[in-house]
């Protein structure tokens, strides 16, 4: 993979992750008082550290981190997380999980791409390794949320 190209799909990653930290920094307000939104907020955290980690590294690179990722995620985060979360616990779960699972299969793809050129910048592997649990993490604690929710078990 080229550096134009390596530069392109980590800028993709950084757009997600602004977008994520939003999402679940306005969950995190919707639900505040709650150990969800506590969650959420630590949640939005950990994807904050996503964004600039994958910043630097794209910066490394000789790229920018895009402008359109620091504009308009934040701007679509914020207004997903606000409208999604007027629908209930369940359903914001819900919609948390296929935007991890979107995540997840990406950094996936990207891993292997970069296995299988042979890529030599381990800290950037071990940094997208990293992220990849993080939002694996996220989506079975998520996963486990609704499974207690429809069964009525005892969850904080």
């Amino acid at each position: 993979m080229d550096k134009k190209d390596l530069i392109s799909k980590l800028n993709w990653f950084y757009s997600l992750e602004l977008n994520q930290v939003d999402l679940y920094n306005a969950q995190s307000k919707t639900f505040r008082k709650t150990y969800p939104g506590l969650v959420f907020e630590r949640s939005a955290f950990i994807e904050q550290q996503h964004v600039d980690n994958i910043g630097e590294k794209i910066k490394e690179l000789g790229g920018k981190p895009s402008l359109i990722g620091d504009i308009l995620s934040p701007l679509i985060g914020r207004a997903a997380g606000e409208l999604v979360s007027l629908t209930g616990l369940e359903d914001t779960l819900t919609v948390n999980i296929l935007i991890e699972q979107k995540a997840m299969n990406d950094y996936k793809d990207l891993l292997r791409r970069l296995n299988s050129d042979n890529c030599q910048n381990k800290e950037l592997i071990k940094i997208l390794q990293h992220n990849y649990v993080d939002e694996h993490l996220h989506t079975e604690w998520f996963r486990t949320k609704i499974i207690a929710i429809k069964y009525k078990e005892y969850s904080l």
